[in-house]
């Protein structure tokens, strides 16, 4: 009896380390994330915050921050403040802890919200970051247009904003990353 009680308990256990990430996302409230989880290498980072011109007077939004090394990374190297989005619990536990690694407390925050929710505004932002996907993209689009004040500076990992023609492109690594300005009304 006891061996079926332990093999029991064994099972549950495993059923519910594989169904933690959907139970962490019931638990905040939000959705379910739209993608999946890749990380940018960190060369696509610098570039991407290098083609942005991140530099002190800026604010950094990555919209769908995963583990926060977008928004770590411009605070670090560049001084820039900065905010990171994701609708994932766990990457927002990963966001905090990569902060406190890199001693860029001070300067970065994080938040586990839904960046579609009408709650969720990025207006002070002067450079925001996206590794979404091009459906995504087009999606947040009218939202950015809204919220940001024109000359602010968005750049994409590998996907473009359907018709929205960047201004900018380079490629790192077999990746393309695009650029645009937020325009004059």
């Amino acid at each position: 009896m006891m061996r079926r009680f332990t093999t029991l308990a064994l099972v549950l256990c495993a059923v519910g380390f594989t169904q933690s990430a959907p139970l962490a996302q019931a638990q905040s409230g939000l959705r379910a994330p739209d993608v999946i989880y890749v990380p940018t290498p960190q060369t696509v980072v610098d570039a991407m915050l290098k083609m942005a011109g991140v530099t002190a007077n800026d604010v950094v939004y990555d919209l769908g921050c995963g583990d926060g090394r977008i928004v770590v990374t411009a605070a670090k190297q560049f001084g820039a403040r900065g905010v990171g989005i994701d609708i994932d619990p766990q990457r927002i536990k990963e966001s905090n802890a990569n902060a406190v690694a890199a001693g860029v407390t001070d300067k970065v925050r994080f938040s586990n919200d839904d960046i579609f929710s009408d709650s969720v505004t990025f207006s002070d932002a002067t450079v925001v970051t996206l590794y979404l996907l091009p459906s995504l993209n087009v999606k947040l689009m009218p939202k950015l247009l809204a919220q940001l004040k024109p000359g602010s500076r968005i750049v994409s990992n590998s996907f473009q904003m359907g018709e929205w023609e960047p201004e900018k492109t380079m490629e790192v690594e077999g990746r393309i990353i695009y650029y645009w300005t937020v325009p004059k009304s």
